[in-house]
C-alpha cells in the first residue's frame, strides 16, 4: 500500500489525536517551532505510540516563515526518497498551495488539509456530497439528478478495469489518467486521488515498485 506522510504545521494547527493515523501506512512529522515548548499529553502517548513512524522536527532558531521551509524541505527529501508516496501537509496556510500544485505537476500525490479530519483519504469527494435536490412541492416528479457518490465512481472505475483486460494500466500515473477519464475530466484531481487510494485500500490495485498489479473481481457475464 502507498505510504502516506503527514507533516503538521504545529504552529499553525494543534493537533491532539492522532488516532486516524493508526494504520501502518501512515508516518508522522510534526514540526514544532522554539516556542511550543509545551504539548498535550494525549499527541506525546500518540506519538510514542507510533513508534518509529512518528518523528517530531523542532526549529532551534524562530524566523518568518522558518517552519514553512522546513517541511518543505522535508518533504522534498522524503518525495526524493519515495516518489510513489502521498505526501500531505496539515495546516491552514494557504501559502503552501503552489507547492502543492507544483508536487503534482511533477505527478507527486501531495495535498495541503486544514486538519487530519480533512485528508482527502478521509474525507467523502466533493461529488459524492452533493445531495438530490427535489423540485416544487407542485413539481414533484422532477427531480436534479445526484452525481455519484465516491463508491459509485469506485464501481465504475473497477467495471472500466475488468474490460480491460490485458490493457490495464501498468504505472500509477497511466492508471490515475485513466481514471479521470472514464470518471469525468471535470472531476478535481483531489477526488481522482482519492479513488486512486481507495481503490488501493480496497486490494484492486497492489502497487509493486514503479509498477503495478491488479486484483480484480471475475467479469461480469
Amino acid at each position: 500500500m502507498k505510504t502516506n506522510y503527514v507533516l503538521i504545521d504545529y504552529e499553525n494547527v494543534q493537533i491532539k489525536s492522532l488516532a486516524l493515523l493508526k494504520d501502518e501506512h501512515f508516518h508522522m512529522r510534526v514540526f514544532l517551532g522554539p516556542n511550543n515548548t509545551k504539548l498535550p499529553v494525549e499527541l506525546v502517548i500518540a506519538m510514542q505510540e507510533l513508534g518509529e513512524r512518528a518523528e517530531y522536527i523542532v526549529l532551534e532558531t524562530a524566523g518568518r516563515n522558518a517552519l514553512d521551509f522546513h517541511i518543505a524541505y522535508y518533504l522534498g527529501a522524503l518525495a526524493s526518497k519515495d516518489p510513489l508516496g502521498f505526501f500531505h501537509i496539515i495546516s491552514k496556510d494557504t501559502g503552501f498551495d503552489p507547492l502543492i500544485q507544483h508536487l503534482k505537476s511533477k505527478k507527486i500525490f501531495a495535498a495541503r488539509s486544514a486538519s487530519i479530519e480533512e485528508m482527502p483519504c478521509f474525507v467523502t469527494p466533493l461529488l459524492a456530497q452533493q445531495p438530490k435536490i427535489a423540485a416544487p412541492q407542485q413539481q414533484k416528479s422532477d427531480t436534479v439528478p445526484c452525481k455519484p457518490t465516491r463508491e459509485e465512481f469506485i464501481s465504475m472505475a473497477v467495471d472500466d478495469l475488468i474490460r480491460r483486460k490485458a490493457s490495464k494500466p501498468r504505472t500509477v500515473k497511466t492508471l490515475c489518467s485513466t481514471i479521470h477519464a472514464r470518471c469525468g475530466k471535470g472531476i478535481p484531481s483531489s477526488d481522482i486521488d482519492a479513488i486512486y487510494e481507495a481503490l488501493v485500500k480496497q486490494g484492486y490495485v497492489r502497487v509493486e515498485g514503479t509498477k503495478i498489479t491488479y486484483k480484480l473481481p471475475a467479469a461480469k457475464p
